[in-house]
């Protein structure tokens, strides 16, 4: 309990008593959005890095060097755990935003911070509010801002994933960025396993090679869903049989 309570102090700070952060981060952005986004990318992962810290969170990263840092990314990640967003988030390179749910937003200060890092917010019931979603990240990633995407479309703690969402992908095939998959190993022990209650917890996060989508086909393209989920797969199952040879 005491780890929980010292876990929302940071985020409940963050939300509310310093949401007149924001103000200044409106100005600065007035005159420079470049040094706005950059300010508050930097903010957010100071935070996010104290809420780790205070979640007894033990993170092993192997492949962040993979990720380019010349060009924007489309990174792909198998979804378990709410706090797959807040170690994603520590471990990006360059500007990048999340797409998340719709019901997201209407928490109070927090849509207002998620917009200022370039996240977008999807209507799962709306196809073409969706569709308006996928072009506006598509634009994001063409003008140097990477993009996170849980293809899953919403948390399946354990080894089991549901099939990657087609579309989603389409971020990366119409814009011609590079993909990273990414792989989360043990996030949902966290919390999700034992809610409401947060536990010391050792997590990996693997980053994969980066698959080139500027020369595939455009067959190619249609299997970059399946393609993606069965890199991440096949990593759950190496770092699964390597623990289990220790």
């Amino acid at each position: 309990m005491i780890r929980t309570i010292l876990t929302l102090i940071p985020a409940i700070l963050f939300l509310y008593p310093l949401c007149p952060i924001l103000l200044i981060e409106a100005a600065v952005g007035h005159f420079n959005p470049k040094a706005m986004s950059s300010s508050s990318l930097k903010l957010v992962q100071g935070v996010f890095k104290i809420m780790l810290f205070t979640s007894g969170v033990k993170l092993t990263v192997l492949g962040r060097e993979k990720v380019p840092e010349d060009r924007s990314v489309l990174y792909v990640a198998n979804h378990r755990s709410y706090y797959d967003i807040l170690i994603g988030y520590t471990l990006v390179k360059g500007e990048c935003g999340f797409i998340s749910k719709k019901e997201v937003n209407k928490i109070p200060f927090l849509g207002l911070w998620m917009k200022r890092l370039h996240c977008l917010f999807l209507d799962r019931d709306n196809p073409r509010q969706g569709l308006t979603t996928i072009l506006t990240g598509i634009e994001q990633l063409k003008n140097g801002i990477s993009m996170w995407i849980f293809p899953e479309g919403t948390r399946t703690p354990g080894d089991e994933m549901l099939p990657f969402k087609e579309g989603s992908l389409k971020l990366a095939s119409k814009s011609n960025c590079p993909i990273v998959p990414v792989t989360f190993i043990d996030t949902e022990h966290i919390l999700e396993n034992h809610f409401p209650f947060i536990r010391r917890t050792k997590v990996t996060v693997i980053f994969g090679d980066p698959i080139e989508t500027a020369d595939m086909s455009r067959e190619e393209k249609k299997t970059l869903a399946p393609l993606c989920q069965e890199i991440i797969r096949k990593t759950l199952e190496e770092q699964s049989s390597g623990s289990e040879k220790e």
